[in-house]
């Protein structure tokens, strides 16, 4: 027996369905995260209060109108919570398993008591919706005479795809990978998302009338000069280049054995989907292994070492361990800084926090055999700056074969063709991005950027924004105007109410 609509907090306690126990996931790669029975998943609704001021949509980056789909889902209309969905959302299945949430974090239920499962109920309407046959091609009624060229097909490229298609617009994607999807593909495990979860949303693409051309690298094997062809172009190549220890100087980085984790994932993907490696192969079977990172990447390289049989792992993180729960100085409606326990570390490896790497050890042959480091303290200076110093006599040195780098992403690599287009970056707290004005265009007229190429590395939801967003800016320069939607504090709006 269901409550009154905005009452089911008071009734429902927040509930996820439970994930595959830890000793048969860590066999193979497949999704072990499962679906809630549909009278579960209502319930998971009515925990929805359906706030006056719902500040889950100021935690979106997409702006979605979450009251409005739980309370679709309430009333069992689950087609109609998909249409509100994708209303602002053009792949919620991706969003639905790999997005932190911030919407959790900004769910007002979440001041005194556990936030409404807002994610799981995303993923439930996704799937519900591919299950029954809701969610088909939609091609436009009328074709303009425009060609646009997209250079990526992350989640960024691929909304901006659609959208700008379904706008009538003529859309080329161009993917230097051999599959489209980027990080998609080759950067998120098949544990967290599925290859085939993937491949269906493209074919949905493709079957919209949206051209792929993959193994294609603009500036190498595609000529710069082609996109001269197009009316517009689009760049959203991602934020790509690795941060390393070789910039820094620390002694022994150049050995052999030391690796980034999107060569790492990407290996890892390739080798389970059958592909032919061309590189030196990484693999992670009877080694000890140290991921160096503590965020979702670092996460995803454990989870991955773990089901290919390492030795040992071990996770470095050069912040202090965050505390259990929120402080006084990160309240509500701030995204919480608390440590985090992903999946992948419930699987196994230890955890060090506040450790500086100082140097990797050889085994003379040139490969790494360990990696010293010391432990550090966090201050902050008289001028308010937060820095660290090392403790003195705190070194150890951990045995390793493999270190995994996951210390974030500082650029996008653009430098061939971003430079011949005469396109400019600009400096950001990550490193370099490429330089637009608030309509997304680059100082090349005609040609356009969105997604972590122009904003740094960030989140997919924050993409699928991005591509949404650039694609509207891309129709209106075409066309002068744009009926596509357009995000604001309520979420997605049209002039003609029509949404995409």
């Amino acid at each position: 027996m269901f409550p009154e609509k905005e009452k089911g907090f008071l009734v429902f306690k927040r509930e996820l369905p439970p994930d595959e126990p830890v000793q048969e996931r860590i066999k193979h790669f497949k999704e072990f995260h499962h679906s809630l029975p549909d009278t579960k998943a209502r319930e998971q609704a009515y925990r929805c209060m359906n706030c006056g001021i719902p500040f889950c949509h100021y935690g979106c980056p997409l702006g979605n109108r979450i009251p409005d789909f739980n309370n679709a889902v309430k009333d069992k209309d689950w087609k109609t919570a998909l249409k509100i969905l994708h209303s602002t959302n053009n792949f919620p299945e991706f969003t639905g398993r790999v997005c932190p949430a911030p919407c959790e974090a900004s769910c007002v239920l979440s001041i005194n008591d556990e936030p409404v499962a807002i994610e799981q109920i995303e993923y439930e309407i996704a799937e519900r919706g591919w299950k029954n046959g809701w969610i088909k091609p939609e091609p436009p009624e009328v074709r303009t005479n425009k060609k646009i060229a997209i250079i990526g097909s992350g989640p960024a490229g691929l909304a901006a795809a659609q959208q700008l298609n379904r706008a009538g617009h003529n859309v080329e994607v161009f993917e230097r990978s051999d599959e489209p999807g980027g990080l998609l593909m080759y950067g998120i495990p098949g544990f967290k998302l599925d290859k085939n979860v993937v491949w269906r949303r493209i074919n949905q693409l493709i079957d919209e009338g949206i051209n792929f051309n993959c193994s294609a690298e603009v500036g190498k094997n595609i000529p710069i000069e082609k996109m001269l062809e197009y009316d517009a172009v689009l760049i959203t190549i991602g934020s790509t280049v690795a941060r390393t220890f070789k910039d820094m100087n620390v002694p022994g980085s150049n050995l052999k054995g030391i690796v980034t984790a999107m060569d790492f994932l990407t290996q890892s993907t390739q080798r389970l989907l059958g592909k032919y490696i061309s590189s030196e192969e990484i693999i992670a079977k009877d080694k000890n292994v140290v991921v160096i990172g503590g965020g979702d990447t670092g996460s995803d390289c454990i989870g991955t070492s773990i089901r290919q049989g390492c030795k040992s792992i071990i996770n470095l993180e050069l912040l202090p361990k965050p505390p259990a729960q929120r402080t006084g100085d990160n309240l509500w409606p701030q995204w919480p800084m608390i440590l985090r326990t992903s999946t992948s570390h419930q699987e196994g490896g230890e955890r060090i926090f506040s450790v500086l790497t100082k140097e990797f050890l050889s085994d003379n042959y040139g490969n790494v055999s360990a990696i010293k480091i010391i432990e550090i303290e966090w201050f902050t200076d008289e001028n308010g700056t937060r820095k660290f110093r090392e403790r003195p006599g705190t070194e150890k040195i951990l045995p390793c074969e493999l270190v995994i780098l996951a210390m974030g992403f500082i650029a996008p690599e653009a430098d061939a063709f971003v430079e011949n287009l005469g396109i400019e970056l600009v400096s950001t707290r990550f490193g370099k991005a490429i330089k637009t004005n608030e309509k997304y265009m680059t100082s090349k007229n005609g040609v356009f950027s969105a997604g972590d190429a122009r904003r740094g590395q960030s989140l997919v939801v924050w993409a699928i924004s991005e591509g949404r967003e650039s694609a509207r800016c891309i129709d209106e320069w075409l066309m002068g105007k744009s009926y596509l939607p357009s995000k604001n504090l309520f979420g997605y709006h049209s002039e003609k109410e029509k949404t995409y």
